[in-house]
């Protein structure tokens, strides 16, 4: 696979954009999306007062960030692997793990749980950051390789 990469310099092109695009949504979270959340986790979260949150511009604020990594991460994979197959089954994936997270952050965000703090710190990962590409290259990787 990497030899067709480098072999196709748009495609080797397109994916360092995209790959840039990533970083730059990491770059400029605190200007692009409303997540009071960033500082808290910057800080010793455990012994700090939790933050005044807007839930509904928090999960907007949320969901426009997952939904910009998912664009991204889905032309990386459509430009690495070129089937449309997996795009679908990729974004299927996706809309199914952002609702299980999105419940599972709320659900902890209104209850006082023991470790709140933690779960919401772990479950918010997963929504903010692009961890899913990296199970997905690796999955369907291994899905071309043993066909």
């Amino acid at each position: 696979m990497l030899r067709k990469l480098l072999q196709n310099k748009s495609r080797l092109f397109f994916l360092i954009v995209l790959i840039v695009l990533l970083i730059a949504v990491r770059a400029f979270e605190n200007q692009m999306f409303y997540d009071p959340l960033l500082d808290f986790f910057k800080n010793d979260f455990e012994e700090s007062a939790f933050p005044v949150l807007n839930k509904g511009k928090l999960f907007f604020g949320l969901f426009f960030r997952y939904s910009l990594n998912t664009v991204f991460s889905l032309a990386i994979i459509f430009v690495l692997y070129r089937d449309k197959a997996l795009i679908k089954f990729a974004s299927l994936l996706y809309l199914f793990f952002f609702v299980v997270l999105i419940v599972a952050f709320y659900i902890v965000l209104l209850n006082d749980l023991p470790n709140q703090n933690w779960y919401l710190f772990y479950i918010r990962r997963f929504i903010i950051q692009p961890l899913f590409l990296l199970l997905f290259l690796a999955g369907l990787y291994y899905q071309k390789q043993s066909k």
